[in-house]
C-alpha cells in the first residue's frame, strides 16, 4: 500500500495513558501530523476480556482508517497484547503495538537477565512481554506484576503524593526482591511515574519507557517504507484528539504533559463503527 507522506499517524489507547506515546512521537517525529482517539468511555481495558478488547480496537481501526491515517500505534498494553496480531491480518495500513519495542531493548540491556515487567491486570496475566523475550533470549527470566492503582494514582495527577510513593515501594517490594535488573514500564500511563519508580529501584535498574522506544520504532517503519514526512509544514492544527467520553477531562490532562496546547478535543460515538 502506498500511502500519502503527508497523511497523519493514529495513536489509540484506552484512554489518556497512550498520550505518553503521542509526546514521545511529537518530540522524536517532529514533522509528522497525529489523530489521536482515546476510549474513554470504555476504559479500563486492563480488566476486560480478550474478545472485547479485540472488538473495541477495531472498532477504533475503522475510525482511523475514515481519518485517512497512513500507519497506526497501538498505544495500549493491553490492547496490544489481545488485538495486534488479529488487526495486523484484518488490515492493510502499517500498525505498531507498544511492546515489541520496549522488549528488544529489555533484553538488550540487561546483565543478569532477570528483567521485571509492571503493568495492569490483563497485559501481565497474557505474559506477552514474556513471550517476546523468551523468542529474543531463551535464558531470560520474566517477573510480572499487576499494579492496578497507579493508573487512577496518575489519573488523579498524583505523581509525586506521599500516597503514590508507598503504593509504589510495596507494588516494587516483589521486583527488588527478585534483583531484576531491567524493568519494563509495561502500562502508558507508567512513565508519568518514572522518577518515583527509578528512586524506589535504585540506579543500577535500567528503566524501559516503551513509549520513547515505541515513537523511534515508528520512525524506523516509516522510513523504511517511504512513508515518512519529509518537510516540517506548519499548520494550525497538526494534532487531532477525539474520545468518546469526557473531553473537557481528557483535554485538561493533555494538556498537563504534552508539549503543545490542545485547543479541541471531539467527543465521537466509537459504537458506530
Amino acid at each position: 500500500m502506498n500511502a500519502d507522506p503527508n497523511a497523519p499517524i493514529g495513536v489509540f489507547d484506552s484512554g489518556i495513558g497512550g498520550l505518553t506515546v503521542a509526546r514521545e512521537i511529537m518530540r522524536n517525529l517532529p514533522s509528522e501530523r497525529i489523530v489521536y482517539f482515546g476510549d474513554t468511555a470504555r476504559l479500563p481495558y486492563g480488566n476486560k476480556s480478550k474478545e472485547t478488547i479485540l472488538r473495541f480496537s477495531r472498532q477504533i481501526v475503522r475510525f482511523l482508517k475514515e481519518q485517512q491515517v497512513k500507519a497506526i500505534v497501538v498505544a495500549c498494553n493491553t490492547a496490544s497484547a489481545f488485538a495486534v496480531d488479529e488487526l495486523r491480518e484484518e488490515t492493510d495500513t502499517p500498525l505498531l503495538g507498544v511492546i515489541e519495542a520496549g522488549a528488544r531493548v529489555a533484553a538488550a540491556r540487561t546483565v543478569n537477565r532477570k528483567i521485571g515487567v509492571i503493568g495492569t491486570e490483563g497485559t501481565v496475566r497474557s505474559r506477552i512481554h514474556e513471550s517476546f523475550l523468551k523468542k529474543l533470549d531463551p535464558e531470560v527470566t520474566v517477573y510480572g506484576k499487576a499494579c492496578p492503582l497507579f493508573v487512577p494514582l496518575v489519573e488523579e495527577g498524583w505523581l509525586h503524593d506521599p500516597v503514590t510513593v508507598e503504593v509504589a515501594r510495596r507494588y516494587l517490594q516483589e521486583m527488588k526482591e527478585e534483583q531484576v535488573d531491567t524493568l519494563i514500564l509495561g502500562c502508558t500511563h507508567y512513565p508519568l511515574l518514572r522518577s518515583t519508580i527509578g528512586n524506589i529501584m535504585g540506579e543500577n535498574v535500567t528503566l524501559v519507557n516503551p513509549a520513547y522506544e515505541t515513537a523511534l520504532a515508528l520512525r524506523a517503519m516509516l522510513e523504511e517504507q517511504g512513508i515518512n514526512r519529509q518537510e516540517n509544514v506548519q499548520e494550525e492544527f497538526p494534532y487531532r484528539f477525539f474520545v468518546s467520553d469526557l473531553a473537557e477531562k481528557f483535554q485538561s490532562f493533555a494538556n498537563s504533559i504534552l508539549p503543545y496546547d490542545v485547543k479541541m478535543t471531539r467527543k465521537i460515538d466509537i459504537e458506530r463503527y
